[in-house]
């Protein structure tokens, strides 16, 4: 709902940060309008792109952001990694919050200066394996075409939809269709606690993800403890999510649940 956006960020506004994309609703927001808002009022707009960048095009200069991350983990790269994007002007005003070796331009015992950035941020020995293993997924990525990823995604987003929405008891958290969404669906199960359904799901060798996914005051939001949520990658096809349909079954036909 962007009819509040002016109300929401005012003249009162420092920093306006938002996902890109949802990692429990799969929402995609509107972020250029945010972004082109936060800038009327002088605020510093930071978008979170781990879950966008791994899965869609996104063209930096569109976003319209200061700042913009993502990790490298979500889109096929080793863990402890990942990217941040950012202006000059916001870099170079940026302090930098570690220090060490081969961020500093010059140490006496009275003062010190800084490198520019990115190395001001990058103080002692770097993340080697974790960078060359980041690099190798994002040509991989490339390699295989963002536009290609996310035509893969959206067919097999439309399929879960239908597949999760056709299965009594089952309610989506988030965007029934898959306009203006990801493939992350997130949904409950009625009278199971989403810990039971995932437990099932792992029997059956089906990787979930199960919680409220770093995002308490949406599942309050819902009124619910926490979600099941699937999330359909290029290395999925539909065989995929009919299996995790048939072990959803199978937990309400376990726990004595199914309608």
């Amino acid at each position: 709902d962007m009819s509040n956006l002016d109300t929401l960020i005012d003249s009162t506004t420092k920093v306006v940060s938002v996902v890109h994309q949802s990692n429990i609703l799969g929402t995609v927001n509107p972020v250029r309008a945010i972004m082109d808002r936060a800038h009327e009022v002088g605020a510093v707009g930071i978008v979170d792109g781990c879950q966008s960048v791994p899965h869609m095009p996104v063209d930096i200069a569109e976003v319209g952001a200061d700042l913009l991350m993502w990790s490298g983990h979500k889109m096929l790269g080793p863990t402890g990694i990942g990217c941040l994007y950012g202006t000059t002007e916001i870099l170079e005003a940026m302090p930098p919050f570690l220090t060490g070796g081969s961020m500093i331009e010059m140490v006496s015992i009275e003062a010190s200066t800084f490198a520019p950035a990115p190395q001001k941020f990058e103080a002692g020995t770097p993340m080697v394996a974790q960078a060359v293993g980041l690099g190798a997924a994002v040509r991989y990525l490339e390699d295989i075409g963002m536009e290609q990823v996310a035509e893969h995604e959206a067919a097999l987003t439309a399929h879960s939809l239908a597949a999760l929405s056709a299965i009594p008891g089952v309610r989506i958290i988030g965007p029934s269709t898959s306009a203006d969404r990801g493939s992350t669906i997130s949904f409950v199960v009625d009278g199971l606690h989403p810990h039971d359904v995932g437990q099932v799901l792992d029997n059956l060798g089906i990787a979930v993800r199960v919680g409220h996914h770093c995002a308490w005051p949406t599942c309050r939001r819902f009124g619910i403890p926490a979600t099941t949520r699937i999330s359909p990658y290029i290395y999925n096809d539909e065989s995929d999510i009919d299996k995790a349909v048939t072990g959803i079954i199978a937990a309400q036909e376990f726990f004595g649940v199914a309608p």
